[in-house]
């Protein structure tokens, strides 16, 4: 089995998205459930269910954007490392996408206004110096 050393440094935060994309969805699964109660969540969900409250609505809507770049991230780490051209600036585009999507998830479940937006922009900013590295 290769190490995780022999594999580029983008493939290596690839899958470690997966687990931050299962985190954003057991933290939007519990806090709804604890909300709804677990009759609600393990039941056929007929119906329209109770509202979120504050912080269960943050974290249904925090992977709601996770959700909406992801396939971004994917793809553009996908394509640049299978077309070979993945180097310096896909690297830190890799990273920033990472650590700024990591950063987002507490900063939207506090509701901390202005810095989240920020944190957003880095990690697009991410995603689009993987693109320089593919074009």
């Amino acid at each position: 089995m290769p190490e995780m050393t022999d594999m580029p440094t983008e493939l290596v935060l690839l899958a470690w998205s997966v687990v931050l994309l299962l985190v954003h969805i057991g933290i939007q699964g519990f806090t709804a459930t604890r909300e709804r109660g677990s009759d609600w969540n393990a039941g056929p969900r007929d119906g329209s269910p109770k509202p979120l409250g504050v912080t269960a609505g943050r974290a249904e809507r925090a992977l709601a954007n996770f959700k909406e770049t992801y396939p971004a991230f994917i793809a553009a780490v996908v394509a640049v490392v299978v077309s070979g051209r993945d180097g310096t600036l896909s690297e830190i585009g890799v990273w920033l996408w990472f650590v700024g999507r990591i950063v987002y998830l507490p900063l939207y479940l506090k509701g901390v206004p202005m810095v989240r937006s920020l944190v957003y922009m880095v990690s697009i900013l991410g995603i689009l110096l993987v693109l320089l590295d593919l074009l």
